[in-house]
């Protein structure tokens, strides 16, 4: 099964230039807690509610001024919409993160595939080997 098949094609995106306040909202306003941040066409980062409360909320800059530029993670991880879920999965595992972008063959985002997704259309076994590849203490740490 490609993760084409269990990805979530709806996909909100930040600009670098809103401020952390526009991105929480927009993450509550579709029940999420990640979202690609994307200028000029290309993907530039991703924010997560993680991002928003440890590099914003705990140093006590202002959501309405401070920029989702400012605390956003700027390494892009992805996996093609081609790649099979279970390769996918492991990425996900590997890299230690609990939802990717998802870009077709001309690197233009398409869609985002979560744990959540992986465990409900496609294998529960398969979600459980991703999110203890995440959880697993030790090695590098990526925001997610």
């Amino acid at each position: 099964m490609k993760i084409s098949e269990v990805m979530s094609p709806e996909v909100r995106i930040a600009d670098p230039d809103d401020t952390i306040q526009d991105a929480a909202q927009i993450m509550e306003e579709n029940d999420v807690g990640f979202l690609p941040v994307g200028e000029d066409d290309r993907l530039v980062g991703m924010i997560t509610d993680r991002d928003i409360a440890l590099r914003a909320v705990a140093k006590g800059k202002d959501p309405h001024t401070t920029l989702v530029r400012d605390v956003m993670t700027t390494k892009v991880l992805y996996c093609y919409d081609s790649d099979d879920v279970e390769a996918a999965a492991d990425n996900m595992a590997e890299l230690r993160v609990r939802r990717l972008p998802i870009v077709n063959a001309d690197k233009r985002l398409v869609g985002v595939v979560s744990i959540g997704d992986i465990a409900f259309l496609h294998s529960a076994a398969t979600a459980g080997k991703t999110l203890e590849g995440v959880c697993t203490p030790g090695g590098t740490r990526f925001l997610s």
